[in-house]
């Protein structure tokens, strides 16, 4: 939340609490926050304690569960396909869990998605040119190339908006280009606003394994709404590929699209499995946090502002897209997607309220 609005849910009645420093990792000063009528905490137990609605940027990690309560609600992106333990542990603090990613405006598509996949679809070519130099394991390919050297190649699986920010990334380094997409009419849309550098095909095995041996970044940017990231890629594969080739694989939040990642962090970004190196940080924002939280407040604050202003029953009730994003109603489990990866049952938001 940025200091603009704290003024603005305080100017609809409402009281904000904020951690002390929770804003300095993205250049807010406390001091911002109080002249505007924030109320300073000094740490988290006083936040989850007095707090009935709960807003963050990532899924509650394991030291917040405990101070979780019934009744309380959650508004974060929340990714609960990749993870049955936060599912589970979700469902039994009796809370109600709207999800960020699942947000869907009819028209508009996952707007509360789009901003960090703007930001990390530019960041998966940006870091893995950078792992693509020696130094850092890779091949040693600058992906531009110069004058007298072809330029590196660049993989993008899924032509979404990481896929197509990360293609514009690419292309303007001026590498060589190929975005896969099961859907044609998206591909279609691609060719009008992608530069010419950018190869679109239709997607399949065999496409994904025609390209994968002059690869040298393979960007990961398949979204399934709520769900498991599909496996595209397979370990057997990796063996087609450039000794020091880069993955990055964005999709690693939703479980992957390629069988060999596991999640790391900015502290420890990178693995190397059969002499790939593999990206897969799962909050890559997060290391651009100035831009990221600006990013992201300004597509959720008016979301947060409705969601405090009626509460989590009402907008549940009257508004399709936050039905749509109820993950966990009350302890009860009321995603479809995230049912289906687990072989559980759900009921729907309504039925959860009912119950």
């Amino acid at each position: 939340m940025v200091p603009a609005g704290v003024e603005d849910l305080i100017g609809g009645g409402h009281e904000v609490l904020i951690e002390r420093g929770a804003g300095l990792g993205s250049g807010i000063a406390d001091d911002a926050y109080t002249n505007v009528g924030g109320r300073l905490v000094d740490g988290p137990d006083e936040v989850w304690s007095a707090a009935d609605l709960i807003v963050k940027v990532k899924e509650p990690i394991a030291p917040e569960w405990p101070r979780m309560r019934a009744g309380q609600t959650l508004f974060t992106y929340f990714h609960l396909a990749a993870s049955r333990e936060l599912t589970d542990a979700m469902l039994k603090t009796g809370s109600t869990c709207f999800a960020y990613e699942t947000v869907d405006v009819p028209g508009s598509g996952l707007i509360l998605l789009e901003p960090m996949s703007e930001v990390a679809g530019r960041m998966a070519v940006q870091e893995g040119a950078y792992h693509l130099e020696l130094p850092y394991g890779g091949n040693g390919v600058l992906l531009g190339g110069v004058p007298g050297v072809e330029p590196g190649k660049v993989l993008i699986l899924g032509g979404g908006t990481v896929g197509t920010e990360a293609a514009r990334m690419a292309a303007g380094l001026g590498a060589q280009v190929v975005v896969l997409d099961i859907n044609l009419e998206r591909l279609r849309w691609l060719s009008y606003v992608l530069p010419p550098n950018v190869q679109l095909v239709h997607s399949s095995p065999y496409a994904i394994k025609q390209h994968l041996p002059t690869t040298d970044l393979l960007v990961g940017a398949v979204l399934v709404k709520g769900a498991r990231a599909p496996m595209l890629v397979r370990r057997a594969d990796l063996v087609n590929m450039k000794q020091g080739a880069v993955i990055v694989d964005v999709a690693v939040d939703q479980g992957g699209c390629i069988e060999t990642v596991r999640p790391t962090t900015h502290e420890n970004p990178t693995f190397v499995v059969d002499g790939v190196v593999h990206y897969c940080v799962a909050n890559m924002p997060g290391a651009v946090p100035r831009t990221s939280t600006f990013a992201l407040t300004a597509a959720t604050k008016p979301w947060v502002e409705r969601l405090a202003k009626h509460g989590a029953r009402a907008v549940i009730e009257t508004d399709e897209s936050f039905r749509g994003a109820a993950s966990v109603v009350a302890g009860k489990l009321t995603d479809p997607a995230v049912a289906a990866s687990f072989g559980v049952d759900y009921v729907s938001p309504l039925e959860a309220l009912t119950a």
